[in-house]
């Protein structure tokens, strides 16, 4: 059977990278006595794949990890023996049974993740940079460059821009785990949809929803990069805290956006 686990990420664990805890995944489920299939071949490894790897010094209330499974448990079972062991920081939260299948994987059906920015107290931008990014964003095209391994291209990230918002006197960037559609969003599903220019009370927090996965993948700072750079302020590594809040799968119907949470797409085993 095919598990997707649910877990965040958080404090110092923000620095592990993503091969580190690819190698403390498989760490924890042998502590967890969690029976789990192993390719075949010269060099066996455990059969799992991640949905979306975390950048460095991000936060993330939502990583998906599906693994291959030799024995049915439950999924309380899975939570409560991978939590049993985890490191201040690491937190499982939920395990749901999906189907086997290169189509089903959380890798392949990522289109969409939800980030929460807050902007760090040493050295902030001026007050008025709210109201210039909402402003910012009302037009048709915003043009990158973006680096590859070995190549770099010229694309326009605005369509990939789905929703923005800006929170004033939110909760902490780690409590910010819920979907837009519960956070009274002004915009809907739709990247095509204008950006409003009525502005809310001074934020704090940044909410971004951007396009996600293999082939239309852009990070917030790239976002936040272009901002800066046409705005002429000066953009610091580190200067947001970031958040992932949420990681969703794109159910089109009728032409229609239909983002699912990658969670919500597996069925609770008792």
């Amino acid at each position: 059977m095919r598990v997707r686990v649910k877990y965040s990420k958080q404090g110092l664990m923000k620095f592990i990278v993503h091969l580190d805890m690819m190698r403390y995944f498989q760490k924890a489920c042998r502590r967890a006595g969690i029976d789990v299939v192993y390719t075949e071949g010269l060099s066996p490894h455990m059969s799992m794949s991640f949905a979306l790897p975390l950048g460095v010094g991000m936060t993330s209330d939502s990583e998906y990890v599906d693994v291959d499974l030799k024995s049915a448990l439950s999924s309380d079972v899975i939570v409560n023996a991978l939590n049993e062991s985890a490191p201040e920081g690491i937190h499982f939260t939920d395990a749901r049974q999906i189907p086997v299948g290169k189509a089903h994987k959380g890798m392949t059906l990522v289109s969409r993740a939800d980030y929460t920015l807050r902007m760090t107290k040493e050295d902030p931008w001026d007050p008025s940079w709210p109201e210039e990014f909402i402003c910012w964003l009302d037009q048709p095209e915003i043009l990158v460059l973006k680096k590859g391994k070995k190549t770099e291209k010229e694309m326009n990230i605005r369509p990939l821009i789905y929703e923005a918002k800006f929170v004033s006197g939110g909760p902490p960037v780690t409590d910010l785990a819920r979907p837009l559609s519960t956070r009274q969003s002004p915009l809907k599903n739709n990247p095509e949809q204008p950006f409003s220019t009525q502005q809310p009370p001074p934020p704090e927090d940044l909410i971004l929803s951007l396009s996600a996965g293999l082939d239309r993948n852009i990070r917030p700072e790239l976002v936040m990069q272009a901002f800066a750079r046409q705005t002429k302020r000066e953009y610091q590594p580190f200067r947001f805290l970031i958040n992932r809040d949420e990681v969703y799968a794109d159910l089109g119907k009728e032409g229609r956006h239909r983002f699912v949470p990658l969670i919500d797409l597996g069925e609770r085993i008792p």
